[in-house]
This record gives C-alpha cells, structure tokens and sequence, in this order.
C-alpha cells in the first residue's frame, strides 16, 4: 500500500479494498521503521492519526465520504495544529502547544485526512538544506550523506521514502521546490493569495506561501483541491473561486508555448542537469509543444533583492519571540533586558540570528531607503519581466537547482554558497507567481528536478503540463532502494 499515490489509495479506500486503519497502520509502521534513520518527523500523532482513521472508515461506510477521506498526510511544522507541538524546526517553539488549526489543516481535517504527524524543518523556514533545524538535520532518502533540500526537507524525504503519501510545504524562496527536486518528488507553490497563510508561523510575510508535495501532479491537484480559497482571517487571502484542479489535468498540450529563459542555462548549471533539462523539453516537443528563448534581464538581482526583503520581514516577524508570552524563556533572568537577551541568544540558532541581524539594519534609520526600499523596486522590475515574458508564452521551465543534492557541511561555512542554492527559484516568490518543481531524471544517482512556472493563478494550467508529462515518463515513480 505504501508505494501506491495518494490518487490511488482514495479510490482504493472508495472500493473498499482496506481501510483507512490499515492504511494508517502502515505507514505508522514504516516511520517507526525507517524515520530514525531519516530523522523527517518532529511528531508523530499516532493516537490522534488512529482515531481519525477510524473516523474515516465510518464515513466512508456510510457514504459519506470526499475524496480523499482516509487517505494520511503529514503536515510541516511550521502549520498550527491545536494540542500538537509546532516547533518552527526552533528551540524557541519546542514546548509550544498551539492553541488552534491553522486553516490549511483544518481544510484537511474538514476533509477527512489523517494526520499522521508534524515534520522536520529547517529552523524557521530559514535554509536550504534543513542543517539549522534544532531537532538536527533531515536525509536525503536517496543518499544519507546528502541533504534533503530545504527548508521542507522533512516534507521532501518523508514523501520520497514512502512515509506518507502527500506532505505540506512552505515556499518563501524557493523550499517547496528545491527540496522536491533534491528528493524526486513533485512540488507546487501557488500564486500568492491562493492557500491561507492563517495559522502558517510567518518568516517573510509577502513572500511565504503553502502548498502541496507529493509523487505526482495528480496528487498534489487533489491536495491543492483541499488546500486553496479564500480565508476571511487572512488579509492577502485572495477571494476568487476554486477551480477543480483535477478536471483538466489531460487536455493536450498541443500548442503549448514553452519559454527557455536564457539566464537559467548559464555557466552556474551544472552540465548534466543542463542535459536532462534538455531531454525533458524535447519529451514536451513530442506532446505538440513549441519552445522558444526568452530572456528575464533582471533575474539576476533576485538573489540580492530577496536577501534584503526576507530578512527585513524576517526581523519584523521574529521580534514577537521574547521570552515573555510564548515559548523559550532563559533560565533566572535577572532583569527584563537579561530575559530579552537570553532568551532570544539562546533560542534561536545561528542562521536565525543572522538573517534577524541583517534585516534589523535594512530596517534601520538612515538605510530603509537605500536597502529595503531599494529591493522593493527591484522586485517590481522583476515582476514586470516575467509579465512581459507571458505575453508570447504559456509556461516558463528550467531548472530547479543549479546542482543535484549537495554533501551534508559543504555549503554551511559559505552562507553566500547556500543562498544561491535557490538561484532560479526566488524571483518566483518575488513576483507571486506559481511554480512548480517535477522529477526529470537523475544526476550521479541524485534526482534532478526541473521548474515549471507559470502566471499568476495558473495552477490548473501548470498541473496539466506536469501531469502530462508524467504520463509520457516514470521518473516520478522511481523509489529509493533502501526504503522500497
């Protein structure tokens, strides 16, 4: 059951062919089995995940049932779950009990999904290779001596290593993404607006965004299904109707425009990954698809522009983590300034810290107009080349990242080196534009993702593309040999 798609395990669980128990059951199984190895789970609810697969085969028996009742999932630990720890990958939040659902995951509940747990994370959503978590680092289930991606790299591992048949993620710059790349699974960020941030513990808050990770496009179409719409309790929820994500996920693609931005296919790729790339645009030529290049000018300011933004939000978002109200607080403080210090020095971990450090100053008088200022109109610049591109084609593709999964400790003494991990990605979150990573082979045994973007609220459109895709190749169904 393990190695079956969330799509195939509801219309199994619909025919009755086992229950959500069973269901549940082994997968519980399989994290007790191989999560100490891969270290992907926070918290396992395995009580809770219980009860409400029980609850889920009632439902189903009466007929009452959607679509994906029964079926188990696991949410990042960045998603409030009321009664459950939500930890941020932070020893500041190691002993928060969340009081409420974020919406994502009362969507899911409303659903019928079981929870199976909570998982790992680079601390604060802040790297690329979930190395800063304070619950230690996450693997990659493809090889264990590399990193999984991040900051969703618990998400990633978890799918990839049949764990759990679907996960939640975040992307603020790219950690939907990468991460499902490094793992060879399939990953969607959405338009901005379009999944509720409510209950999602903010890093960079024009930038964060949830979605869906799974093994299939089809997959993360009955996720998204779930998890997009509008939330009153959310201020940049947009309010729009919901497409049905599934419906189209088979109309051809014949006349689709496909464009190759110049700027993606430059001396920082890696050659073999430039190659697999290649092979996948031509398997889009054989389904009736034109390609043609195009170029994005200012892309290559994304990563000093997000660099200034996100730690500014960063800084903004992180100054409620005071020892005060919530979560850790130092031991025998002497004064309110000690509490402060301590609890905020000895809380957070050392990419936290920097990332707050250098958005105080960007914040700072006398440097918001040089620095933040100044990256806001460079992020406008951005977004209007990516508006200009859409005129003359219907998807963007590249690569995810510039490289396959990276050794555990090589980028950590070079933060600039970790940052550009996520070179082709951030301009993405800078515009608020959907994308979408899907395996597309694999680069000295390492899977190899390759980026699908697309225009604003154009989800439907990119799953088809995908979806496609996928039925012409199996790359996606490929599993790692030590967790098979």
């Amino acid at each position: 059951m393990h190695d079956k798609t969330i799509a195939e395990l509801a219309d199994g669980l619909r025919k009755k062919e086992f229950s959500s128990i069973e269901l549940t059951q082994t997968f519980l199984a399989r994290i007790r089995l191989y999560d100490p190895h891969l270290n992907c789970f926070v918290t396992v609810t395995e009580e809770q995940a219980l009860a409400q697969s029980a609850a889920a085969d009632a439902a189903i028996s009466q007929g009452s049932a959607g679509v994906l009742t029964g079926v188990p999932i696991a949410q990042k630990d960045i998603f409030c779950t009321k009664g459950v720890k939500t930890s941020c990958g932070s020893k500041m939040l190691d002993n928060f009990i969340a009081p409420y659902d974020a919406t994502v995951v009362e969507r899911f509940k409303q659903a019928g999904t079981v929870m199976l747990g909570k998982l790992n994370m680079d601390e604060f959503a802040m790297g690329s290779s979930n190395e800063t978590s304070y619950f230690g680092p996450v693997k990659n289930p493809w090889d264990t001596d590399a990193v999984p991606g991040g900051s969703s790299g618990g998400s990633a591992a978890s799918v990839a290593a049949r764990l759990t048949p679907g996960a939640t993620g975040t992307d603020t710059g790219g950690s939907i993404r990468q991460p499902a790349s490094f793992c060879g699974i399939t990953g969607l960020k959405p338009t901005y607006g379009l999944v509720s941030r409510w209950g999602m513990i903010a890093f960079a808050s024009s930038l964060d965004q949830g979605g869906p990770m799974a093994r299939t496009a089809e997959d993360c179409a009955l996720m998204l299904q779930v998890m997009a719409g509008f939330d009153e309790k959310d201020s940049t929820s947009v309010d729009r109707p919901v497409p049905n994500y599934s419906a189209s996920l088979n109309n051809s693609l014949e006349g689709l425009r496909i464009g190759l931005p110049k700027e993606f296919f430059d001396e920082a790729l890696d050659s073999d990954i430039a190659r697999l790339i290649d092979d996948a645009i031509d398997e889009y030529r054989k389904l009736g698809a034109t390609v043609k290049e195009i170029s994005l000018p200012n892309m290559k300011l994304s990563v000093p522009a997000y660099y200034v933004v996100a730690p500014a939000e960063c800084s903004s978002n992180l100054a409620r983590y005071d020892g005060v109200r919530f979560g850790y607080r130092c031991k025998d403080p002497k004064d309110l300034h000690d509490l402060y210090m301590r609890s905020r020095g000895e809380g957070f971990g050392a990419e936290v810290k920097r990332r707050i450090l250098i958005g105080t100053y960007a914040l700072s008088a006398g440097y918001y107009d040089a620095y933040y200022l100044k990256a806001q109109k460079v992020r406008r610049l951005i977004s209007d080349d990516f508006k200009r591109a859409f005129e003359d084609v219907d998807v963007i593709m590249g690569p995810t990242s510039p490289s396959a999964a990276f050794r555990f400790g090589e980028k950590t003494a070079d933060p600039i080196a970790m940052y550009l991990s996520d070179i082709y990605t951030i301009a993405v979150n800078l515009a608020g534009l959907p994308g979408m990573s899907v395996p597309v082979g694999f680069s000295k045994n390492l899977p190899v993702g390759m980026q699908i973007i697309g225009n604003y609220f154009s989800e439907e459109r990119l799953l088809n593309v995908a979806h496609r895709y996928q039925r012409a190749t199996d790359w996606h169904r490929r599993a790692p040999k030590d967790f098979v």
